[in-house]
């Protein structure tokens, strides 16, 4: 799955015109990210909402049994938001050179989240054209479910996966939720 609508934003916005650095200023900007982006860089985002999918499928997981990947260096989430920010940048050139080898190559990067028999890990990932991940848009989100009926052709949910309006409507269903139950 592609659990982060940032860091999705984050990857399909990278070009020759928008490094790295770049790329997460407009996500946090456009209010997608975190005010503090390391939020959702370090994975930690990603890592809660697969131990929640993962629970609600029956698994027990806890956010230690999670494989973390991290793709920059620990030493951006040690430091204060402003060092960040001044460092941050030293990563651009790294990030366009994948970049340009992955376009040669016909692949996007995306953060991707999996469970797999009780094995759970996030990390950023090259994918293929012809991938159901591969096209996906913006900061848009994406589940494929692979089951013994869905083996060939897994089920896949995809939609909006950051933003104001998403969190919202997000938020205000939990409320109804919790407001049926009781």
């Amino acid at each position: 799955a592609v659990l982060s609508g940032t860091l999705n934003f984050i990857f399909n916005t990278l070009s020759e015109d928008v490094p790295f650095s770049k790329a997460i200023k407009m996500a946090v900007d456009a209010q997608f990210a975190e005010p503090d982006p390391r939020i959702d860089l370090s994975g930690l985002d990603v890592t809660r909402k697969l131990v929640i999918l993962s629970r609600e499928a029956g698994a027990q997981v806890e956010q230690e049994n999670v494989q973390k990947h991290l793709f920059i260096p620990q030493k951006y989430f040690e430091s204060t938001l402003d060092e960040f920010w001044s460092t941050i940048p030293e990563m651009d050139e790294a990030f366009e050179n994948r970049r340009k080898k992955l376009d040669k190559e016909g692949k996007k990067l995306r953060f991707i989240a999996t469970y797999d028999n009780g094995l759970c890990e996030v990390g950023l990932h090259e994918v293929e054209k012809g991938h159901p991940f591969y096209d996906l848009e913006g900061s848009n989100n994406i589940i494929m479910i692979t089951t013994e009926r869905y083996n060939e052709y897994p089920m896949v949910i995809k939609g909006y996966g950051a933003g104001a309006s998403v969190t919202a409507a997000g938020v205000f269903s939990d409320i109804i939720s919790i407001a049926n139950i009781r």
